[in-house]
């Protein structure tokens, strides 16, 4: 890691709901942790992308029903959307001016 970088984009927020970053050299505690938290987000989107097919192939599903699941894969996409840049950011950093 250069530094400057923020560290590894972590795959929750803040209570405030800023940005949390992990320093380090990515072998930690933490690091596993949002590993595991990363993993769960993925898989959770692949199942959520199966009901989402299996529910929009039916004919007769309510404005509910639609409504509740975007808003599902709007939480879903929000976290594949953070996981792919934390992913990416560390796997070419940036170097800076």
């Amino acid at each position: 890691m250069t530094s400057g970088a923020p560290g590894r984009l972590l795959p929750w927020t803040s209570p405030e709901g800023r940005p949390c970053y992990l320093v380090g050299d990515g072998t930690g505690y933490v690091a596993r942790i949002a590993d595991d938290i990363e993993d769960v987000q993925l898989g959770m989107a692949d199942d959520l992308l199966g009901h989402a097919d299996e529910l929009l192939a039916e004919r007769r599903v309510t404005s509910a029903e639609l409504h509740y699941l975007a808003r599902r894969l709007t939480e879903s996409l929000r976290d594949v959307r953070r996981v792919a840049e934390s992913r990416g950011a560390r796997l070419c950093p940036r170097e800076g001016p």
